[in-house]
């Protein structure tokens, strides 16, 4: 009779203890995930990263290979196309996931921050396309005369009856009075646009 309770309690310890190791790494999967979640330095993970406005974000002089790989990222994403015509879609849910949302949002500036984020870049981050024009980063209007803006560099569009900046994209390249554009948001998909520069209301550099 003992050696049958010393049996039941053998078995008895053996899955406790088993149980207790799914459990605790049940737990520690869990805190993983948390921390990979909400880690700053991973690209596209569902979080707001606070945007600088003053620091360079690539050392001056080596922008030139990553604004032409920016660009060819921007331009491989063209015709994709919104599911429905309301903010969804795998790929377009996957631009907005970059800045922290879900479908259903405007994404165009979602878009432009995939595509640093995809060119290892950790700003701008948002979907607020205003918020991608802060002073510090704008070109001066003199600056816009003598064409000093490069692709790869954001444009804003004003809307005149919001009395805001409401839709961004990133330049293409530049050719004379005109800009070649690739913008998400455009007709419900990527598109590639070509725009006078009489219509574009500003222009942000976030590389140097």
């Amino acid at each position: 009779m003992a050696t049958m309770h010393y049996l039941l309690f053998g078995i008895l310890s053996v899955a406790v203890f088993l149980l207790g190791g799914v459990g605790n790494r049940t737990l520690r999967d869990k805190v993983a995930v948390s921390q990979v979640e909400t880690r700053s330095d991973i690209p596209c993970v569902a979080w707001q990263a606070r945007q600088p406005t003053q620091t360079p974000m690539v050392a001056p002089g080596q922008s030139a290979g990553l604004r032409e790989r920016m660009v060819d990222i921007a331009v491989r994403e063209i015709g994709v196309s919104e599911a429905t015509g309301h903010n969804d879609g795998r790929r377009v849910e996957e631009y907005l996931a970059c800045t922290g949302l879900g479908k259903g949002y405007a994404w165009c500036a979602a878009f432009v921050s995939w595509t640093y984020a995809k060119a290892g870049l950790s700003a701008p981050r948002n979907a607020w396309s205003p918020a991608l024009f802060p002073l510090a980063r704008r070109y001066t209007k003199k600056e816009i005369q003598q064409n000093s803006f490069r692709q790869a560099d954001l444009f804003a569009i004003h809307n005149a009856s919001l009395g805001r900046i409401n839709h961004v994209g990133i330049v293409r390249k530049v050719a004379g009075n005109w800009i070649w554009t690739v913008e998400g948001n455009s007709a419900n998909r990527v598109s590639s646009r070509r725009r006078a520069l009489a219509t574009i209301h500003a222009f942000a550099n976030w590389l140097d």
